[in-house]
């Protein structure tokens, strides 16, 4: 497994999107929203669920939908969301020692469970990611693979709920930057400010 070193990931917003960055996810042509959806959580039903939903009056009603479609996520679109993940990112500063240990404990983890580890890092500071990423490797080893299940589900579920919320942040409009005289249409196509460190359907 070659080391491990994607692009860092946008930090998380405390305050709430703006109604501009919401309106514009909210009237977005359905393909445009399931596609920006996907940087989120690579399951076709969780994205449809969530797109079909608008418009969402807050970012608050956004998640709480995200949640709701996430439980009720079958086995097989575990697996698809599954199928979409990638490595969990290190920070810059970690020591090649930990890119070693990080691969062979990812290697374990899918040579038992047939899938990439995940695990949801919001809530702890950058420092302490890759001490959290290789003790939750080495304690659900011992799952069985009913128990994984479940704590992935929820991890899967994290994760997209923390991505929605930054989505929310870097989803614009064509015509939303340029002001009055830009020239953009009001109808145009909407743009999806990619974000690094996911994979989006192209």
């Amino acid at each position: 497994m070659p080391p491990h070193r994607p692009p860092r990931l946008p930090e998380q917003k405390s305050a709430a999107p703006s109604p501009a960055r919401l309106e514009g996810f909210n009237s977005a042509p359905a393909d445009i929203a399931e596609r920006a959806l996907l940087f989120c959580c690579r399951s076709l039903r969780w994205t449809r669920r969530v797109t079909e939903h608008r418009p969402y009056p807050d970012l608050d009603a956004l998640l709480a939908a995200a949640d709701e479609a996430a439980y009720d996520l079958t086995p097989a679109d575990l697996a698809e969301a599954l199928a979409g993940e990638s490595l969990t990112p290190l920070p810059d500063s970690a020591y090649s020692a930990a890119h070693t240990a990080l691969s062979a404990a990812h290697a374990a983890y899918e040579s038992r469970f047939g899938h990439v580890f995940v695990i949801c890092l919001d809530d702890f500071a950058p420092e302490e990611c890759l001490d959290q990423v290789l003790t939750g490797i080495r304690s659900r080893l011992a799952n069985d693979p009913e128990e994984e299940r479940v704590l992935v589900a929820e991890e899967l579920r994290r994760l997209a709920r923390g991505r929605l919320a930054r989505l929310a942040y870097t989803f614009e409009t064509d015509g939303e930057s340029g002001g009055e005289g830009s020239g953009k249409a009001a109808d145009e196509e909407p743009r999806i400010v990619e974000m690094p460190g996911f994979r989006a359907s192209r």
